[in-house]
């Protein structure tokens, strides 16, 4: 019978780009999707943007623009990004929904009314001194504060937890914190929270997280299960802070007025609310309770219905303790699954701006890269088990060329174009095709344990084999006699019944060379079945370009275009400062003017609301900025080498030339002049007005 299965990837959070990194994650679900629904299997892929939070509010105070604004265009940017690589989703939808407003109050009622052992109630309410920023005016969430680990003394951590010791704490145990919304210190102040205690579900956590399913598969990979019991479950559990104070971005609590669910209690809910959107809006078949049972459903008993969550291993602690402490606490299914994936390093490093490794989807497409090759290097990188995985920028080329264009592809450019039709009996191939059959269970098995590296590793054997017959054969000479016409059409036959079952078997990772090995062979290509028999007496359709070589060309060009050279400190040291004279001997002061000239040019006040890279310009940063009220100009700024990644130049003000002219460029009309200090390169220094300016006003 064939399983009906829930597939769910992390939310992406709604204030930053995709980049190869989230790629890991999605493009590992997709083929996993992928593979499931060609074993016949019923299978949903939900996801949706992780809209809610302080950065959001704050972000959209900066610009000048709502919260739905910014959420609409980030949707639509994420959404094209995922499209193009190949990750389909039946529905893409947003926590900030009313079916998710509605399905996390159906989950806080039953929160508030559940009791321990004991009878005190689960939900506990109490002040809580946190960390505040003063120039936001907003308490900050774990993430958007940074400092020293407490712990091994790590530099830049978040609030939560190390990534270097991966020790947890309160963001008021860093040392030297700084806000990540505006650089301030954060201050220390106090408001009213509500937790949900953890310490009531331990028993059921520590049971569950050893869980197997009705297959024996077990629930959490057995390093996450062991790393579980060994630090939070071997002790008891610390409560958990559901709740905000105003201001904040997010549902407000039903019953605690002024008071916000903190954006880890609505995003895992926003699974169940997408799914349930995608079956109101007809793109999942059934009813979301038929998807996501509850206590005395029905189905619900014999678990018939599988959830599977993929999810980094960075938000381990939220999907293995809260989100399965708040289904049982609703009586909601328990997943099945939580597949946790590593890291992704490039080069064998953390992702670097300066190095061009933190790369985005965009700019990799942008350098015209197909996104097969990525979709088919992480595959040959990802296991089961959570290790990090690195992107090695000379053997991704290196791979990609020898394996899917040296090895499939050349089954077909070497054979396809020397015969119009197969034979009608399957010739003697040595047991070629009868032993890559009787690999599909293998294949097949290690695709459905997420072990997709076993996976390629097999299809990539059964490929040098086949490779060894075309070149036994050499079916290019065979072409240049008339006599060996039949020998030459079973060689051919055989080569491409061969391509065809290999791109059967990498369907689930390079969907497009399945679906173009069906159209060249007018055979389908979409069952994992279909492996099991080759075609036979077929016309072939003209031989097109399958899949081009990998050009290092394009690999460098994205590093390059991904680069962000570090800017100059604002401040510099004591050790910095040299000869104040310096400067001024090297642009001697200009002419006298008269007053009445200097009144002419109106310098005012402005604050960038985005800042972006133009396209081919290697000096020029794209500033668009408000003088308040409805007044928006575009100004092109040569300060590209000292303010590398323009993002950190969002909401900060500056002094403009205002009533410039405005002066046509080749990349658009700059309407205004941004006004700076420095002789150039890295040297250049955007001037701010002092504290308390207001867009608009007038520098006298």
């Amino acid at each position: 019978m064939p399983r009906q299965i829930l597939v769910t990837a992390a939310l992406p959070y709604v204030n930053g780009h995709i980049h190869l990194g989230h790629l890991v994650e999605y493009i590992q679900a997709d083929i996993w999707v992928r593979f499931q629904r060609m074993r016949g299997n019923h299978v949903a892929f939900i996801c949706a943007d992780d809209t809610h939070g302080t950065a959001t509010m704050i972000r959209a105070r900066q610009e000048g623009r709502s919260e739905q604004q910014i959420m609409a265009e980030m949707s639509e940017a994420h959404q094209q990004d995922f499209a193009e690589f190949g990750v389909q989703f039946s529905y893409y939808g947003s926590t900030d929904s009313a079916s998710n407003k509605a399905l996390v109050g159906e989950i806080w009622s039953a929160l508030r009314a559940a009791k321990d052992a004991a009878g005190a109630a689960i939900v506990a309410e109490r002040d809580v001194t946190q960390l505040y920023d003063p120039k936001a005016g907003s308490f900050l969430a774990d993430r958007f504060v940074k400092g020293t680990c407490p712990k091994c003394k790590s530099p830049d951590q978040y609030g939560d937890s190390c990534d270097k010791c991966a020790s947890t704490f309160s963001p008021t145990d860093l040392i030297d914190p700084v806000s990540t919304l505006s650089g301030a210190k954060p201050e220390l102040r106090s408001a009213k929270h509500y937790f949900v205690r953890l310490e009531p579900f331990r028993a059921f956590l520590k049971e569950w997280t050893r869980s197997n399913g009705a297959d024996g598969t077990a629930t959490l990979q057995p390093e996450i299960a062991n790393w579980l019991h060994g630090t939070f479950l071997s002790d008891e559990l610390r409560d958990w802070d559901v709740s905000r104070p105003a201001p904040y971005f997010g549902f407000e609590i039903p019953d605690a007025p002024g008071n916000y669910f903190y954006v880890w209690v609505d995003a895992p809910v926003g699974y169940l609310a997408s799914l349930t959107d995608a079956c109101t809006a007809g793109k999942v078949a059934g009813t979301p309770r038929q998807w996501w049972p509850k206590t005395g459903d029905a189905g619900y008993a014999d678990q018939a219905v599988e959830v599977h969550h993929f999810i980094g291993k960075d938000i381990t602690y939220f999907h293995t303790l809260f989100w399965p402490a708040m289904l049982k606490a609703a009586g909601y299914k328990l997943p099945t699954q939580v597949h946790i994936h590593g890291f992704l390093t490039v080069d064998g490093e953390k992702m670097s701006k300066s190095k061009g490794t933190f790369i985005r989807a965009r700019t990799y497409l942008d350098a015209a890269l197909d996104p097969a090759y990525l979709r088919y290097y992480f595959a040959s990188k990802l296991n089961s088990k959570v290790e990090d995985i690195d992107l090695n920028l000379t053997e991704f080329a290196d791979k990609v060329n020898s394996d899917v264009v040296g090895k499939v592809v050349n089954l077909a450019s070497r054979t396809a174009k020397f015969v119009p039709t197969l034979t009608t009996t399957y010739p003697e191939d040595g047991g070629l095709f009868a032993t890559a059959a009787k690999e599909s269970d293998a294949i097949a098995e290690a695709f459905a344990s997420c072990d997709y590296n076993g996976a390629l590793r097999r299809i990539m054997a059964l490929a040098d084999r086949a490779n060894e017959f075309v070149e036994a054969r050499a079916p290019w000479a065979l072409k240049k006699d008339p006599a060996k016409a039949a020998e030459l059409a079973a060689t051919c036959t055989v080569s491409l019944n061969l391509f065809r079952q290999l791109c059967i078997y990498l369907a689930p990772v390079l969907p497009g060379l399945a679906q173009k090995a069906g159209e060249l062979l007018n055979a389908s290509c979409s069952s994992w079945n279909d492996a099991a028999k080759p075609v036979l007496g077929i016309t072939l359709a003209p031989f097109q370009h399958l899949v081009a070589r990998l050009d290092p060309v394009k690999v460098q060009a994205m590093v390059d275009a991904s680069k962000v050279e570090s800017p100059a400190p604002a401040t510099p040291t004591p050790a910095a400062v040299v000869d104040d004279g310096a400067a001024l001997s090297a642009e001697p002061l200009a002419g006298t003017i008269a007053f009445e000239d200097f009144a002419k040019v109106d310098l005012r006040v402005a604050r960038i609301i985005s800042a972006e890279e133009v396209p081919k310009a290697k000096k020029i940063l794209k500033l668009t900025v408000t003088l308040g009220s409805d007044d928006r100009r575009t100004v092109f700024a040569g300060i590209k080498s000292a303010y590398g990644d323009p993002t950190k130049l969002v909401g900060r003000l500056i002094v403009i030339v205002a009533n410039l002219a405005a002066k046509p460029m080749s990349f658009g009309t700059s309407e205004g002049m941004a006004i700076a200090a420095g002789p150039g390169g890295s040297e250049i220094f955007l001037l701010s007005p002092d504290s308390g300016a207001k867009p608009g006003q007038r520098i006298h």
